[in-house]
């Protein structure tokens, strides 16, 4: 009776028509890069791109180059920029802030500005009073009526512009109804709020200034949700898919996200860059194993996370969160051992040279896929504004596209076997195990697993 609840539910979630063929898969961050600048190079409307950050480095530079390019040759284009208000105003972890200076993205966006006349702006979203609370975690671009949908930031690792690369996933969509709503969305509840101000100007408010317009803000977000209308009839036998978005404990992501896990009949796999599922995705999964479906997990290996740093560099603090989620993982392998030992259960390790991974989303049987920034971590699940694409294909019409997208994942990674495999704490670094330690003593290492 759950399962058809669950379903049930799925189904009636608010859907937008597809043509298989409006929908591109694509398999590299190098791909992703050249699709995003041909796609700014032809636009004639309208782009908007939402992201964590834009970093200045050679990548951001080449996007915001390129953007800057397009409105010279098209002024009537609507462009907008939008970004993480905080993490726009900050340097690189561990650099310090100068009072009554702005530094980091912020300081690059002004000058740029103020080269182009302003011509462009970029907006920061304060999606929380402090950055460690919350973060503007809504993903998607929209150029013309294509969504480009990704989990990656703009610089140089997420685009692939040097030698270094972080593995992300990379959909197009070719869809005017659901770009409208993407688009209406922002403008309606981002762009309209009191507490979002540009960063490209120097004139802006100090987060002191604007709490109790973030506090606002946040509470309006809580409600908002996307919006739209379809000329074509929609039908739950075709191909579809659901934009979804939410923030704060128990939002309707959320809630799709455990629905998902509980609909399945045959097979679940998730990507997560962080092995650290809030307690209600444990629990569909454990649920999911005791009713005989197959489970595939994919995440990183610990020297494939973003904030793994080599045992010959110097420690800092933050090295010691890959160490966190792989005992996190470890525990978790040796509670299902038994599964793992009856291939039921499949723990696949990532981790190609020195480049990172960073993959979202879940593929529940052959007919429902999500497309995600969503970490599947409780920090998405309370504390972020995460949004996702729900893409539902009961006639199987992208079979071939996720086969092709899971092998290319697939082929850079390796099978545990045994829990065992996995270090122990006491083989850790010195620095690491210290660390990880104290915080246990003190059970800081909770708190760490729920914001970080």
């Amino acid at each position: 009776m759950r399962f058809l609840r669950t379903r049930s539910s799925l189904e009636q979630l608010p859907s937008i028509p597809l043509d298989a063929g409006s929908v591109t898969t694509l398999l590299s961050a190098t791909a992703y890069r050249e699709a995003l600048l041909e796609q700014i190079f032809h636009a004639r409307h309208r782009i908007y791109l939402c992201s964590l950050y834009l970093q200045e480095d050679e990548a951001g530079a080449e996007i915001l180059n390129a953007l800057y390019a397009a409105k010279t040759a098209r002024p009537s284009l609507d462009i907008a920029i939008l970004v993480d208000w905080h993490r726009a105003q900050r340097g690189l972890i561990g650099q310090a802030k100068q009072p009554g200076k702005v530094i980091g993205n912020a300081a690059w966006y002004q000058q740029q500005s103020s080269f182009h006349q302003g011509s462009i702006p970029i907006y920061g979203i304060p999606v929380q009073t402090s950055e460690l609370f919350g973060v503007l975690h809504l993903k998607g671009f929209v150029i013309d009526d294509c969504v480009i949908y990704s989990g990656a930031s703009i610089n140089n690792v997420y685009l692939h512009k040097q030698e270094k690369y972080r593995h992300d996933r990379y959909l197009l969509i070719q869809n005017a109804t659901l770009a409208n709503s993407m688009v209406d969305f922002i403008r309606r509840h981002l762009l309209c709020s009191a507490a979002v101000h540009r960063l490209d100007r120097a004139d802006m408010p100090t987060t002191r200034n604007i709490r109790a317009e973030i506090r606002d803000f946040r509470a309006h977000l809580k409600k908002a949700h996307y919006s739209f209308s379809s000329e074509q009839q929609y039908d739950n036998r075709r191909l579809s898919v659901a934009p979804l978005v939410g923030v704060g404990k128990n939002n309707p992501l959320n809630r799709a996200i455990c629905q998902l896990l509980a609909a399945s009949k045959k097979k679940i796999t998730i990507c997560t860059p962080y092995f650290n599922f809030p307690l209600a995705v444990t629990r569909e999964i454990n649920r999911a194993l005791k009713r005989g479906v197959k489970v595939s997990i994919i995440v990183g290996d610990k020297a494939a996370n973003d904030f793994y740093i080599p045992p010959d560099q110097p420690f800092k603090v933050i090295a010691a969160l890959p160490y966190l989620y792989e005992a996190n993982l470890r525990r978790f392998a040796k509670l299902h051992q038994s599964e793992i030992a009856d291939h039921q259960l499949n723990l696949h390790l990532w981790k190609d040279g020195d480049n990172t991974y960073h993959l979202k989303g879940m593929w529940i049987d052959d007919d429902y896929a999500l497309m995600t920034g969503n970490n599947l971590n409780p920090r998405a699940f309370r504390l972020d504004l995460e949004n996702a694409l729900l893409i539902h294909d009961p006639q199987l019409e992208l079979l071939a596209q996720r086969n092709s997208e899971l092998a290319s994942i697939l082929c850079h990674t390796s099978l545990i076997s045994n829990y065992k495999h996995l270090q122990k704490v006491r083989d850790y670094p010195d620095d690491v195990r210290k660390l990880l330690a104290r915080l246990s003593t003190v059970r800081l290492d909770r708190l760490a697993y729920r914001v970080l």
